[in-house]
């Protein structure tokens, strides 16, 4: 589904990337884990077009979508959900929603409005509220739900647990996990290494830009010192 080869990228002269690489399998939960300024989110920018590698290459279903521009990749079926949400806070969550749908996609699951506030309960109940009046949980929600109208055949997650309340976190794996079984491929980047431990298959860890780690949780169990030395404690 994704194969990430060799990227490095760059922030002006500062190179952030330096020579990361793994492969999603369709279907496959994959996250990304490793401390603040590990590379995670620069990877996904990297993948998805907003700071393209400047060496390296990223291939989605079988094309080589390296350098392609931003709007293009999300055509392709290629989600993304920023740390930041960006929902449309003037807008009700049914109208956010509505922002974000795209006709049916061969090979991608398809989503309606009703399917995802099933998955969402939360915005169900508040579907006529504006965005503002939501909590930064259901914003997160929203955000996914509306990434999920566009009927990706992968979704790209930056940081799902992050600022928000336990309970939330806990719907938000509940989400994840149902993405899987719906045959969703996702690529999450995470700090929480309970979060990741509940809704992925694989942990890619991350450190100074370099893949440090890519394997199962039980390989990464065996390894505690790989775990010690990249990841924080917090979430372990």
């Amino acid at each position: 589904m994704l194969e990430v080869a060799d990227i490095a990228t760059f922030y002006g002269r500062a190179q952030v990337l330096d020579g990361v690489s793994f492969s999603v399998a369709p279907g496959e939960v994959v996250a990304l884990l490793g401390r603040n300024g590990a590379g995670k989110t620069t990877t996904l920018k990297s993948i998805i077009g907003l700071v393209p590698p400047r060496a390296g290459r990223v291939t989605f279903r079988g094309q080589d979508i390296t350098g392609w521009p931003s709007y293009r990749i999300a055509r392709a079926g290629l989600g993304y959900v920023p740390e930041e949400r960006r929902i449309f806070t003037q807008l009700t969550v049914a109208e956010n929603l509505e922002v974000g749908r795209q006709p049916p996609r061969e090979g991608a699951v398809g989503w309606s409005e009703d399917a995802l506030f099933e998955l969402f309960p939360n915005l169900a109940e508040r579907r006529g509220n504006l965005g503002k009046a939501l909590s930064g949980g259901e914003q997160q929600m929203l955000t996914i739900a509306r990434t999920l109208m566009g009927n990706p055949a992968l979704v790209l997650l930056d940081e799902p647990s992050e600022g928000i309340a336990p309970v939330i976190v806990a719907q938000m794996a509940r989400a994840v996990r149902r993405l899987k079984a719906e045959g969703l491929t996702v690529v999450l980047s995470e700090q929480n290494l309970a979060f990741a431990r509940a809704v992925a298959d694989r942990a890619v860890i991350l450190d100074h830009g370099r893949v440090r780690f890519d394997d199962s949780f039980a390989a990464l169990d065996a390894r505690p010192e790989v775990r010690d030395a990249h990841l924080s404690v917090s979430g372990a």
